[in-house]
């Protein structure tokens, strides 16, 4: 009976996994692909808090121009467009679900930030590239409520989920087996 019990629960905690990865996935991978084909497009507002929040002494001109011209409209948005399909595979999703702990934080920083500055300043986050010219764009606060339940859904993929730290979805270990055996 208790064998049962255990397996069972073992069950809920990976379906909870998954649907919490495929969720979390699913956001990441249209943020990302929204700013990929917008290319190279940047929100005013998100130098504007790095200017705030990064020391003078960091912000060189050079560092500044990465971040700006670089960084921020071409690494961060291929990042969350890897990170959302890799989630949506299920491949290392406890890891991915720390690099979005991560981006989402720096997201809420981004967001509280914009709140605090006010609406008639900056009325919209622009958070889903051009998929936002296409359904209407968000407030800082409905993309800050967002990036707190992006927050959530990690938390649960990384306390959740059975299994050891870097496990991959059964498929793909299968696959790796398929081709180690027809290999030799």
């Amino acid at each position: 009976m208790q064998v049962t019990t255990v397996a069972s629960q073992q069950r809920m905690r990976a379906r909870v996994s998954l649907i919490a990865s495929i969720l979390l996935g699913l956001v990441f991978l249209i943020s990302g692909s929204g700013k990929v084909i917008g290319f190279g497009e940047m929100p005013g507002q998100t130098i504007e808090f790095l200017d705030v929040i990064i020391p003078d002494v960091l912000l060189t001109p050079a560092m500044a121009s990465f971040i700006g011209h670089i960084f921020l409209p071409y690494i961060i948005p291929w990042i969350e467009l890897c990170l959302g399909i890799l989630l949506i595979l299920s491949i290392w999703p406890r890891f991915m679900a720390i690099i979005s702990l991560l981006l989402s934080m720096a997201f809420m920083a981004s967001n509280s930030w914009l709140i605090s500055q006010g609406i008639e300043e900056f009325p919209s986050c622009e958070c889903f590239g051009i998929w936002e010219e296409i359904f209407g764009t968000l407030t800082p606060l409905q993309s800050l409520l967002i990036d707190i339940g992006l927050f959530a859904l990690s938390l649960t993929i990384i306390f959740v989920r059975p299994g050891i730290f870097f496990s991959s979805p059964q498929w793909l270990t299968k696959l790796g087996e398929k081709k180690t055996n027809t290999g030799s």
